[in-house]
This record gives C-alpha cells, sequence and structure tokens, in this order.
C-alpha cells in the first residue's frame, strides 16, 4: 500500500484530529469554566478538576498538532504551514482557516502565559488566561467555515452540544460570581 501526499488517509486524519480538538477544546473550556467557579466537593476535590483540565488542554496541543501538520503536508489544497499561525495568510477557504490560525495564536498565548504563570504573578496570568474565551468560538467557527462534515446530523448535534455545554457552564459560572458578589 503506498501513502500519497494528497491521499484520502490525509483528509481523513484532518477531519478526524479537528473534531476531536473541537472536542477536547470544549471540554478544556468546560473544566477551565469549572475551576474558576472553585466547584468542589468531598468526592470530587478541586485538584482532580484543575490536573485534569491541564491534561485535557495538553491533549488539545498534541490534536491541534496533528491537525496541522496533516493539513499542511496534503497537497491536496496546498496549505502552507504559515498559515496555521498567521491569520489570512492563505488562499484556501481564507476567512474560515485565517480563524483557525487566530484560535490558535490564541491558544498558544495561553499555554506560554500558563507556562510562564509564575513569572507574571496571578493577576496578569489570569487576564491574559481570559483569551481561551476567545479562542473556543473562534475555533468552533473556523470548523463550520472549513469543516467538510459540518451538514451531516452528527457533527451538527455534536456542535450543538458543544455549544450546549459551554453556555450551560459559562451561565452556571456567571450565576455563582453573581450569588459571590452579592455575599
Amino acid at each position: 500500500m503506498t501513502f500519497a501526499l494528497n491521499s484520502p488517509a490525509l483528509w481523513y486524519a484532518t477531519r478526524a484530529t479537528g473534531l476531536v480538538t473541537m472536542l477536547l477544546l470544549t471540554a478544556s473550556m468546560l473544566l477551565g469554566i469549572v475551576t474558576a467557579g472553585r466547584l468542589a466537593s468531598e468526592r470530587w476535590p478541586r485538584f482532580l478538576t484543575v490536573s485534569l483540565h491541564r491534561n485535557v488542554t495538553l491533549l488539545v496541543l498534541v490534536f491541534l498538532a496533528l491537525h496541522v501538520g496533516t493539513t499542511v503536508v496534503d497537497t491536496y489544497t496546498s496549505i502552507p504551514a504559515t498559515a496555521a499561525v498567521i491569520p489570512f495568510a492563505s488562499s484556501y477557504k481564507a476567512p474560515w482557516l485565517g480563524l483557525g490560525a487566530v484560535a490558535v495564536d490564541l491558544l498558544i498565548a495561553v499555554m506560554v502565559t500558563s507556562l510562564l504563570r509564575g513569572r507574571l504573578g496571578l493577576r496578569a496570568w489570569r487576564g491574559l488566561h481570559w483569551l481561551a474565551y476567545a479562542c473556543w468560538p473562534v475555533a468552533l467557527a473556523h470548523g463550520l467555515g472549513t469543516g467538510t462534515d459540518r451538514r451531516t446530523l452528527w457533527v451538527f448535534v455534536a456542535t450543538l452540544g458543544c455549544v450546549a455545554v459551554v453556555a450551560a457552564a459559562a451561565t452556571w459560572r456567571l450565576a455563582t460570581a453573581s450569588r459571590a458578589g452579592a455575599r
């Protein structure tokens, strides 16, 4: 069996890693929101949520690298590696790929500032970590704009599920923050 640089295998790998990245990014957002809300119990201590958030985010980065790598290696669309980090540098579906690059840049900024958290201080880190709240919807828009499966029922349901989970978590977080402020 030969493996060409424009084979359907790369296309399937790009699609699969993109979808898995979006699901993991949603899980990371959910865990980040829950962590910020300081949700904990005797059965589920806060350190578990924090550790899970970090590990899921590392998986996001792994699958994102695979997604970008398979996209760049696939010669069918000729997307340059620079298009992954320089918004709107590709002529192929420029607005949607540009959003993908913006999401990558935001995720890189969140990752770098998290690695430098001790040097930045908590207040600066927290302020910069808010970029994650921009990264998720931008990545979602990228997937909806470029994803070839976006019109299939299961991807539509998965996307709605991602939106519902993040919206519910954000609503919960805002409600708990306003109750805490009222006390």
